[in-house]
């Protein structure tokens, strides 16, 4: 069981997390009419009072625009001013994910964007460690990732994630931790909920945007630390042959951050993965207030203000 933070942001307002509720008609819940985000809050190891947000202007963007494609407006300020309202009502005291939701709160039932109502939420849990740090086993999943033509994928649409519901449970029951889903043209996409990365011969290799992935946050700051390291990024399509000679493979993502893959299928890949551990422990430093030369990618929330 989830252990949910006292209050979430409903309404306009923060309420008791039990009085956060939906009507059983409502539009998203039958026709997934939704958007969600994702962030990491911790409290400030060197300040009890103050919380700190990884790259909360990009989520806060990437959900605002992920809105725009339901056809609906949600300020990037608005998703800002109730992230801090949510955060000092709660006070949280331990490492959180915050989950804002945009969504069509609407009582009909034809399935439509235009003439509907919509509403905005946030709600929040405890979490440590969404996969385990010392890496997970994936299978190739038999089901597709989807195609933008038929999706918007730039945005994290909740009827989306339906495919990847089924590709997860395909692998736990199969007796892997996680789904590697190839696209319509049989390239490596992407992972259940996160994206990939492989290194061979030094390189970073991950899959671009026209290989149907979701355009992940923790992605594109890996690839940025990447850079700033001396460590070469190349983004292209990968084939499925190539995770199983990778010199390391890992998954990227707000809920999994850097997470090693240690098989594929029947194939054990190496533990010596001196490069993800590098990126690891600088994008660690970075979310905990402890590297100066990217403190801009970190927001402080006080919560005696």
């Amino acid at each position: 069981m989830h252990q949910f933070l006292p209050y979430a942001w409903f309404g306009g307002q923060c309420v008791p997390f039990a009085e956060a509720t939906l009507s059983v008609a409502t539009h998203a819940l039958h026709y997934g009419t939704g958007a969600f985000g994702g962030m990491r809050a911790l409290p400030n190891p060197a300040d009890n009072n103050e919380i700190l947000l990884f790259r909360a202007d990009r989520h806060a963007r990437r959900l605002s625009q992920s809105a725009r494609l339901l056809l609906t407006e949600l300020a990037e300020e608005t998703i800002h001013t109730a992230i801090q309202a949510f955060l000092q009502a709660n006070r949280p005291t331990c490492p959180i994910y915050l989950r804002p939701f945009v969504y069509t709160s609407d009582l009909g039932i034809a399935p439509r964007l235009h003439n509907i109502q919509t509403d905005f939420l946030i709600y929040g849990i405890e979490m440590g460690d969404y996969l385990s740090p010392e890496g997970v086993s994936c299978r190739i999943s038999s089901w597709c990732r989807q195609e933008d033509r038929s999706l918007p994928l730039r945005g994290k649409i909740s009827g989306a994630y339906i495919t990847s519901s089924l590709a997860k449970t395909e692998a736990v029951k199969s007796g892997f931790d996680e789904a590697l889903l190839l696209n319509s043209r049989g390239k490596v996409s992407e992972a259940s909920g996160m994206n990939l990365f492989i290194v061979r011969d030094g390189v970073l290799i991950t899959p671009g945007v026209d290989q149907d992935i979701l355009e992940g946050i923790t992605r594109a700051s890996i690839m940025e630390l990447a850079r700033s390291m001396d460590i070469p990024v190349l983004e292209r399509a990968v084939d499925k042959t190539e995770l199983m000679i990778a010199d390391e493979v890992f998954l990227s993502g707000t809920a999994a951050r850097v997470t090693p893959v240690r098989r594929i299928e029947s194939t054990d890949l190496s533990s010596h993965r001196p490069v993800m551990e590098a990126l690891r422990d600088r994008l660690t430093a970075i979310t905990e207030g402890r590297d100066p030369s990217y403190d801009h990618w970190v927001t402080r929330i006080r919560l005696d203000a």
